[in-house]
């Protein structure tokens, strides 16, 4: 009994009785049914037939997958109808059918997957592409194939990738068509492009007269890019009939979806010859699979079952790996205990007439839940590559072929896949590399167009329907060079439309247009206004000197700026080299404060130093006061002649004589960049001086100025004064700030230029504080503005730019080189301050000198009066004057002092030698008495 409840424990742990792999075993029934639905008469259907039925047999004879369950499928055609396909549906609900395969048509779908919602059965679709098929709105829908949303991706991104900004959509108008455009008018607006014209084919019946009449329309249109989104009869007579109307020469450019390489691939090489004739360089999406044994092997037993009459499309792999699919979730279901079991909907019983209709007999799959959370978690390698779902219930690893039609074949130019965008290497290549979108990694083969043309197609040409563009121009009464309408007409002349006349004669097209004045002709009109007309669809585009500004960008395109531009400040200014103290000026009133304290001080210093043990630095006070002055003031010219002798008074002194040299040599340098060079003065220095200050500034009427200074700047509004002339722009700069004038006026450069041609008393002050360009505006998105850039840059790189540049603005009346020529002369204005004070110099020295000789005259006349005893006469005095001033003075007063104390020195020295005289003679005459008396 022990044994008995061990071993009973052990099975129910492991589940045998309920969940176990014996309970599994007996529960596996002997045949499993699935459901197949779609159209078995169309390209799809049909390949998708044979597929499924190689696949069950496949399944069947794998003794590993169900573990000796059979697979049974039972086809129904749904004749690409949604009522039929809703018919055959509820249908499946009254048997025992645990999965269906399909529906194939988007259309049938949306109609059909409600009945699975409410009676929980996977419907695994291999070709229902549509997008808007989502998981939260059809749990029960597993879509084992790519979305369209894919797809759309990679044909925004081959539009990107050839530069063309707009396309048309010929779709067909139904579930699979219109969500099919709305998905690539998503992934093109994502890239800055758009669907241009949009061009329904009603489902159902189809004559070749709708579809001329469509085409025909298409034609009328600007864009050459023409998306084919339809089923493939539909999709051949529109390729037939474009191919009658031209549609398919030089210029245009045909891109379709997997539609058509699925139809091509289907058929026989005999009718894709045919197909392919009226479709010569169209470029086509094919579903990618990756190479592998398995995949040739079965491609080449289908050859053999079809004997060549029926190709093999990526659909029919898609299929053949549904049923592998869906074998191997219903093989974990049965491993997780899953039961096939179905019950009755009460609700259903509930409703009135229920038993005439027999709902009764439909029935929910109640292992349903479980078989579809198998179906997304089962991973496997099948014929189409690795199959394995995404948390969205989407396959992983999207990928398409991108095929050129090229004769009778079909050749491949690159891929797409969503890792890395376009590629001519294999998507399963760049899955082992990190993922790069880069623009310069985008890359395809080279492809033959329509036309038999290798040019890359534009995209774009003028419609063909006899309508000018309308262009505005603004009507300027101010700086007419470069936009002035011709009195009495619509025409206009300047530098700005002879750039555009000579840019569009560049085009590879005509271009038809007319010029359409804006303004009121008395004042220069708002640009920004008129830009903001073209956005109104007022007008086609806008030729003038438009400035490309910020918020203008944002609603319109530019082309390649034909002119530099930037806000500039200009304002009046004042020669500083002119002036009676022009040599003052190399130093501040500070520097020279300094410098003459710093003379004084050297000479007290050094005085102190040297006063005690040098004479020269010794005497009266007066005397060593004029010594101080003279040493300190004469070390300027290293002219000094006193000495120092002390070490302290030598190194001062050597020092200063250093700073000296300085001093000297700066100053030099300085006066002569002075009067030498133009100096130029203003109170303003550039845009900070006027925004920290609170003068009147003056703007160009209409220009964008306005709104920079207030908005970008924060300038007060009240401070800004409108100005319509470069005379106003004189006026008010002459006039001042306190005199109802402007401190500065701010504008653009190219107008500012024309303006100081001929105001030579202003200047413009510091640098441009915007950068930006004139060009013109179009439409957002419009290819003209890409082909004027280009014609554009040739103008520039030709020369015609700068010709056209000469003949308009080159009028400069005031020269810059004479201006030049004249400041490297050295005038006598500049120095007469200097000769000023060296005359009164000399006036003073000259005075003071008559002065002293008029003393002397005073006292010299009255002498000669004496002694001739008589009056002198007039003539004699002025004699005596001449005679004063002509004489030369013997010895000054220091001279006499200097005989004196000589005088005097030698009289003492000579009573001196009269003394030693005597005592020498005394000396002998006692020595000759003495030796008298001896002998």
């Amino acid at each position: 009994m022990g044994v008995f409840l061990i071993l009973l424990s052990w099975l129910l742990s492991f589940g045998v009785l309920s969940n176990g792999l014996s309970a599994n075993a007996s529960s596996r029934p002997a045949v499993v049914n699935i459901g197949a639905i779609f159209t078995l008469d169309s390209t799809i259907g049909k390949v998708a037939k044979i597929a499924i039925e190689e696949a069950v047999k496949d399944v069947n004879s794998n003794s590993s997958v169900l573990q000796g369950t059979k697979l049974n499928v039972d086809i129904r055609n749904s004749n690409c109808s949604g009522f039929l396909g809703l018919v055959e549906a509820l249908r499946y609900m009254e048997t025992d059918v645990v999965a269906v395969i399909g529906p194939q048509s988007s259309v049938v779908a949306h109609t059909i997957l409600h009945v699975a919602n409410e009676l929980k059965t996977p419907f695994l679709s291999f070709a229902a592409t549509d997008p808007t098929l989502s998981s939260l709105q059809f749990p029960y829908f597993i879509r084992t194939t790519q979305s369209d949303l894919h797809q759309m991706t990679a044909v925004a991104d081959i539009v990107e990738h050839y530069g063309w900004k707009e396309v048309i959509v010929i779709f067909l108008d139904d579930d699979y068509g219109r969500n099919g455009l709305s998905a690539l008018d998503d992934a093109l607006a994502a890239r800055r492009c758009r669907v241009s014209y949009k061009a329904g084919i009603p489902p159902g019946d189809l004559s070749r007269s709708d579809v001329m009449d469509i085409l025909v329309k298409v034609a009328l249109t600007e864009s050459r890019v023409i998306v084919l989104h339809a089923y493939p009869r539909a999709g051949f007579m529109v390729f037939s009939v474009a191919h009658y109307l031209g549609m398919m020469d030089d210029g245009y450019a045909w891109i379709a979806t997997d539609w058509l390489s699925s139809a091509l691939d289907s058929a026989s090489p005999q009718r894709a010859q045919t197909l392919t004739e009226t479709m010569q360089g169209v470029l086509v999406l094919r579903q990618h699979t990756p190479d592998s044994e398995r995949k040739r092997a079965f491609m080449a037993r289908w050859n053999n079952l079809t004997g060549g009459s029926l190709g093999l499309s990526t659909y029919g792999l898609y299929a053949y790996d549904t049923v592998w699919l869906t074998a191997h979730a219903i093989d974990s279901f049965f491993n997780q205990g899953g039961v096939i079991s179905f019950s009755n909907d009460s609700r259903l019983n509930s409703l009135e007439g229920s038993s005439q209709l027999h709902l009764e007999a439909m029935v929910i799959f109640d292992g349903g839940p479980l078989l579809l959370k198998n179906i997304l978690q089962t991973e496997f390698v099948g014929l189409t590559g690795p199959v394995k779902f995404n948390p969205d219930k989407s396959l992983t690893s999207p990928a398409y072929e991108i095929i050129n039609i090229i004769g009778t074949g079909l050749h491949r130019v690159g891929y797409w896949c969503n890792y890395s965008g376009l590629s001519t290497v294999a998507p399963e290549t760049l899955y082992s590399q990190p993922p790069n979108r880069s623009s310069a990694n985008q890359q395809l083969n080279s492809v033959i167009w329509p036309g038999e043309s290798i040019k890359t197609p534009r995209g774009w040409v003028f419609p063909n329907n006899g309508k000018q563009l309308r262009i505005g121009v603004p009507r300027r009464v101010s700086y007419r060079e470069f936009v002035s309408q011709i009195a009495g007409t619509n025409n206009f002349k300047g530098f700005c439309i002879d750039v555009f006349t000579a840019a569009v004669n560049l085009l590879p097209y005509a271009v038809p247009y007319q010029f359409v004045p804006y303004g009121n002709g008395r004042e220069n009109p708002s640009y920004t206004e008129l830009v903001n007309l073209i956005t109104t669809g007022i007008f086609d585009g806008v030729v003038g000197d438009i400035a490309i500004v910020t918020n203008r960008t944002k609603i319109v395109d530019f082309t390649q700026p034909y002119a530099a531009s930037g806000l500039v400040v200009v304002a009046p200014v004042r020669k500083l080299n002119t002036g009676a103290w022009a040599f003052l000026r190399p130093f501040s009133r500070q520097m020279w404060g300094v410098t003459a304290a710093f003379f004084v001080f050297i000479g007290i210093v050094v005085w102190i130093l040297e006063h005690r043990i040098n004479d020269e630095f010794r005497g009266p006070p007066k005397k060593q006061l004029i010594t101080i002055l003279w040493f300190s003031l004469s070390t300027l010219f290293f002219a000094h002649r006193e000495t120092t002798v002390s070490t302290l008074g030598r190194l001062v002194l050597i020092l200063w004589l250093f700073v000296v040299l300085i001093i000297n040599s700066s100053y030099t340098a300085s006066l002569t960049s002075i009067l030498t060079v133009q100096q130029l003065y203003s109170p303003i220095k550039g845009i900070e001086t006027l925004k920290d200050g609170d003068d009147p500034i003056g703007y160009q009427v209409g220009s964008f100025a306005e709104h920079y200074l207030t908005e970008g700047i924060g300038i007060s509004k009240s401070r800004l004064k409108a100005l319509g002339s470069p005379e106003e722009y004189a006026t008010a700069l002459q006039k001042g700030p306190h005199n109802g004038g402007v401190a500065a006026v701010v504008d653009e450069r190219p107008y500012i230029e024309l303006f100081l041609a001929s105001q030579c008393r202003f200047r413009i002050i510091g640098q441009e504080f915007t950068k930006s360009g004139w060009g013109f505006a179009f439409p957002r998105d419009s290819p003209l503005a890409i082909d004027l850039s280009t014609a554009i840059l040739t103008l520039s790189e030709n020369g015609d730019l700068q010709r056209i540049h000469d003949k308009w603005l080159t009028t400069s009346s005031c020269s810059s080189d004479n201006t030049e020529l004249e400041s490297d002369r050295l005038h006598l204005k500049s120095f007469w301050g200097l000769y000023l004070l060296c005359g009164i110099a000399c006036f003073i020295a000259l005075l003071i000198y008559f002065l002293q000789i008029v003393h002397k005259f005073r006292k010299a006349a009255p002498e000669e009066y004496v002694i001739d005893g008589q009056g002198s006469s007039r003539s004699k005095r002025l004699h005596t004057l001449l005679s004063l001033i002509d004489e030369k003075e013997d010895q000054s007063r220091s001279d006499r002092k200097r005989r004196k104390l000589e005088q005097m020195l030698s009289e003492n020295n000579g009573e001196v030698d009269l003394e030693r005289d005597s005592k020498r003679k005394s000396s002998q005459i006692s020595s000759d008495n003495s030796f008298n008396s001896r002998s």
